[in-house]
């Protein structure tokens, strides 16, 4: 008996909405934007977050993050330029340099400070806050820390390039970051003018492409995004992305959660009454 292949178109996934996000404060007087966690775009489940800062203007970064508590969740800090040196109650620290990423799953509770190791120049990175499930918010705090030369570069065609934090590409190189509650996708792309990208991602995945410089068209409709915006995609199978000029973006999928999501300051649950445990259990020093 003859078999037959059935080949299954894969749907390119369109943009959907676009945010410039908000400028904020935080920390200790932190100058910054933030793209994920405002009234405009509260979480992208399980995305919680994500600030960017850019600033060679030091009175904007220098009092840095000092000591504060985390619960519930992780947070993923990617430098690409400056120093940030990270300091927390259990005895871990460290320093983040350009290219380097810190991904810290604060669990049931953890003290830490993020603070810059410069007192002039460019400080520019991201935050980016990723929910853990409900099963997994009171487990230990750990870390995984990869400086640049940890993060496998995949070169494409006309000097293209994929940073791989976490997932894997098309081509398949793989990230070093390993998070098995999302399956989480964190890409930095570098494409020259011209040059289109493509990654497979899980067809429920939500899904954001951040523009760090130039402007990209996205999917069959060709919509763009420009500096310094981020898109939220439509579901479908696969992104497709084409660089109108030089650009450089983030691309970001995961798995959502569907679970409910309770917000305290620095604690990410998933009842109020957790939330409220969380703020004593850090007033009791039980962190």
């Amino acid at each position: 008996m003859m078999q037959t292949s059935i080949k299954v178109k894969l749907v390119t996934r369109e943009l959907q909405t676009l945010t410039s996000g908000q400028p904020v404060s935080d920390g200790n007087g932190v100058k910054m934007t933030r793209i994920i966690g405002t009234p405009e775009l509260n979480m992208l489940d399980p995305f919680l977050l994500l600030d960017a800062f850019e600033t060679d203007q030091a009175q904007d970064y220098i009092g840095g993050f000092p000591d504060h508590p985390h619960r519930g969740f992780e947070t993923v800090t990617y430098l690409l330029a400056g120093r940030m040196r990270h300091k927390d109650n259990a005895g871990h620290e460290g320093v983040i340099e350009p290219g380097g990423v810190q991904w810290m799953t604060a669990g049931k509770g953890i003290i830490h400070s993020e603070m810059p190791e410069q007192e002039n120049g460019l400080l520019q990175g991201f935050q980016l806050w990723i929910n853990l499930p409900a099963s997994e918010k009171m487990q230990a705090p750990a870390y995984q820390e990869f400086p640049a030369h940890k993060i496998v570069v995949e070169h494409l065609e006309a000097g293209a390039e994929v940073r791989v934090i976490a997932g894997t590409t098309n081509n398949g190189t793989t990230g070093p970051v390993i998070n098995p509650y999302v399956h989480p996708i964190y890409m930095d792309v570098f494409l020259p003018k011209g040059q289109q990208f493509e990654q497979a991602v899980g067809a429920e995945d939500n899904v954001f492409i951040f523009v760090i410089n130039g402007e990209l068209s996205v999917g069959d409709s060709m919509r763009k995004i420009g500096h310094h915006q981020m898109g939220v995609l439509r579901k479908g199978d696969q992104v497709v992305v084409t660089a109108n000029e030089e650009t450089r973006f983030l691309l970001a999928a995961a798995h959502p959660l569907n679970e409910p999501v309770a917000r305290g300051g620095p604690f990410v649950m998933n009842t109020k009454a957790e939330i409220l445990q969380a703020f004593e259990d850090f007033k009791q020093n039980k962190f």
